[in-house]
């Protein structure tokens, strides 16, 4: 089979392409939704990535809502410039689909998913206390990008929490932090998940 982009509509390639770029990795975000970091939104994003690591940057792509409006991540990035970015466990997959229903403006997706905020320490943010690994972001760049347009948003990363249980020391003294204890969800097409299944490792030559 081959699809000529230029061809099909732009619904046929989102359902196309995301099924097939699989598994991708789901960031949890946490953006406060006013000045004093009072009241959060939290939402779902698998267009994510780390694109640089010095300094250490994440890709975030959002579209808009399906009345057109901005998605309030991207309103509350652009408004207040902080973010906290989550990875999910797979046990948490229900939490992180319901987190994204769709809400009126400063309405938080808290409540959906019963979850609570600990304090992200010397950062003056909030953190989901269930997520293995926190790591608190600053927005570095707002790119629009497509037809629509979509909004790439590069965001630093500042500071990283990572829950201790997740890490060890190699033979070398080296900390590592553990994929099969981190158990992180990926997405795949449609409403589709999945966890990591068996991890192998390749010798280098």
């Amino acid at each position: 089979m081959i699809i000529q982009a230029s061809q099909v509509s732009p619904t046929e390639i989102y359902h196309t392409l995301t099924q097939v770029i699989i598994p991708r990795p789901i960031a949890w975000v946490l953006s406060p939704n006013d000045e004093k970091a009072v009241s959060y939104n939290l939402a779902p994003f698998s267009f994510f990535n780390v694109v640089c690591s010095d300094p250490p940057i994440l890709m975030l792509s959002v579209g808009s809502k399906s009345d057109g409006s901005t998605k309030d991540t991207c309103h509350n990035l652009l408004e207040y410039k902080r973010c906290v970015i989550h990875i999910a466990t797979d046990h948490q997959a229900q939490m992180v689909s319901d987190s994204a229903t769709e809400l009126a403006r400063g309405d938080s997706e808290l409540a959906l998913t019963g979850q609570t905020l600990t304090p992200f320490d010397g950062t003056g943010l909030m953190r989901l206390p269930d997520a293995p690994v926190a790591l608190a972001c600053r927005l570095h760049q707002h790119i629009e990008v497509g037809n629509r347009p979509q909004s790439l948003l590069l965001v630093e990363v500042e500071q990283i929490w990572i829950d201790d249980g997740v890490c060890s020391t190699d033979a070398k003294g080296r900390l590592r932090f553990e994929a099969d204890r981190i158990k992180p969800l990926a997405r795949l097409g449609g409403s589709e998940y999945a966890t990591l299944g068996e991890l192998f490792s390749i010798r280098r030559s």
